[in-house]
């Protein structure tokens, strides 16, 4: 897909084949809860599951589109959404994110906008072998695929969950260093690993310079101007890279909270994160 133009209408009118492909995929460090995380029928409505090519991937991969109602304008702007290890675009609609921008659009407390998610696989958005850069999807096949479907083609946000955490902060540097710097970059649960002994038990970086080159700790700086919002369990493994990262950038929201490495604690927090998502749409 991606040769013929394929607009918002095309996407709501195939409501059920978007319902039929909902999956129930989950990052294995994300624990699923009990009953699936039922979404609102009115979320689920708008909610497109559509199939593309991605070159910089080398494969076919899910870009899930997800609309805070039916008469939204056209180029709408756009927050880009980046699951965990193990996951996948469609599973993240058990963040819970989708349900909470329905629901503030449908009352009026943020502008509206879109969420898109894609697979990224599980290299935490980074190329770790040839032909397969998640990171190039982002930057140059993304924006196509958005004005392809009449939406904004530069993501003015991102919000990235666990291993996405870590790919959204790495995303923002990308974004300031082309000086496309994205509004506003939300982290939770982010996969902060501070030693590169834990690292290199994950077989991601061949070396601890390729993870210091990349790591969102070693470059707290580069993602420019752009608004953090940082959100984390008190009990969650990866909390005391988290506290170092909020101490050495002051984000606009740091959010260290009763929870664990879980999805119930993502939900938990999903309607601030959509609220400061909501505060710096364009």
């Amino acid at each position: 897909m991606g040769e013929s133009r394929i607009n918002r209408r095309t996407m709501l009118t195939a409501g059920a084949t978007g319902l039929a492909l909902t999956g129930t995929g989950l990052t294995s460090l994300l624990r699923p809860s009990g009953g699936g995380g039922a979404s609102p029928a009115s979320y689920l409505s708008l909610r497109r599951v559509e199939r593309v090519h991605s070159r910089a991937r080398g494969r076919d991969l899910d870009l899930v589109t997800m609309l805070p109602r039916d008469d939204v304008p056209d180029a709408l702007p756009v927050c880009v959404v980046l699951h965990g290890l193990g996951g996948d675009a469609v599973g993240t609609h058990k963040y819970g994110f989708g349900a909470q921008l329905v629901s503030k659009a449908a009352l009026g407390t943020i502008p509206p906008f879109a969420l898109v998610a894609v697979d990224g696989g599980d290299n935490y958005w980074n190329q770790v072998r040839a032909g397969d850069d998640p990171m190039a999807m982002l930057l140059t096949e993304l924006p196509v695929w958005l004005r392809e479907r009449d939406l904004g083609d530069r993501p003015f946000a991102c919000v990235g969950v666990s291993m996405g955490g870590f790919g959204a902060l790495h995303y923002a540097r990308m974004r300031a260093e082309r000086r496309e710097p994205l509004r506003a970059t939300a982290a939770v649960s982010p996969a902060l690993i501070t030693s590169w002994e834990v690292m290199r038990t994950r077989r991601i970086f061949p070396s601890r310079e390729a993870w210091a080159a990349l790591d969102p700790l070693h470059h707290p700086d580069a993602v420019g101007d752009t608004a953090l919002g940082v959100w984390c369990g008190a009990d969650d493994p990866f909390v005391t890279g988290t506290r170092r990262f909020i101490g050495m950038t002051q984000p606009a929201v740091a959010h260290i909270g009763p929870g664990r490495h879980t999805t119930d604690f993502v939900k938990g927090v999903a309607d601030d994160v959509v609220r400061f998502l909501g505060a710096h749409v364009p």
